[in-house]
């Protein structure tokens, strides 16, 4: 019999199905944990390294500003496509050794003390608006992180296991304003998904009963 192969939204939607019939209230860790907020692992600032590029940074590094910290083995970045070979210059002439393509687009180095970085180049529209909201919005080790709406919109659209339970403890944490303009992206960029975004909130919410 051959395998099914589920696709991005259909792998989501059955993700989201299982969070929301699972989720009992304060079925998650205490609250006092999850409300903890530290940068105990230390990045690469790539400030410097850029400028004048502007870039934010995504994935597990950018979560720990909404939510308790996690372990994980490299920093990924968002950068605009537009400024992509610029920034492949600077990595090179600051030590940087590249590694490989991303197939997502972008590419993927480590730096001159060994620790990985991928570097993702987007041409999304909102791209360049949420970079320049990062640089207001910083984590305790002072580095630019994607702004909850941005971030929680990608984790969506990347869909897998990991991302939809990040953005569920993250919006479980998020307050009113945070909220508000989280739906307020979902509605100008994927209205598609408004439902799912309900359900992921409202799971979140349990957690924190």
């Amino acid at each position: 019999m051959e395998e099914q192969v589920l696709t991005v939204d259909e792998r989501r939607s059955l993700l989201i199905d299982i969070i929301v019939r699972q989720q009992q209230p304060g079925s998650g860790s205490c609250k006092e944990f999850l409300l903890k907020r530290t940068a105990e692992m230390k990045w690469t600032d790539l400030t410097k390294i850029l400028s004048p590029i502007t870039w934010a940074v995504i994935g597990a590094v950018a979560t720990r500003h909404y939510m308790p910290e996690r372990t994980t083995k490299d920093l990924d970045c968002l950068i605009s496509s537009d400024d992509g070979n610029a920034a492949r210059e600077k990595f090179l002439a600051a030590g940087f050794e590249f590694q490989s393509e991303l197939t997502i687009g972008g590419s993927s180095w480590l730096t001159p003390d060994g620790k990985a970085i991928d570097v993702i180049e987007s041409r999304n529209e909102w791209v360049e608006e949420a970079i320049h909201q990062a640089q207001h919005n910083r984590d305790l080790q002072g580095l630019p992180i994607l702004p909850l709406q941005y971030l929680a919109l990608m984790k969506y659209q990347a869909g897998r296991p990991q991302d939809i339970a990040d953005i569920t403890r993250m919006l479980g944490q998020a307050n009113e304003t945070m909220l508000l303009a989280t739906r307020n992206t979902f509605l100008l960029w994927m209205p598609s998904a408004l439902k799912d975004l309900e359900s992921l909130i409202r799971a979140g919410k349990l957690e924190m009963l």
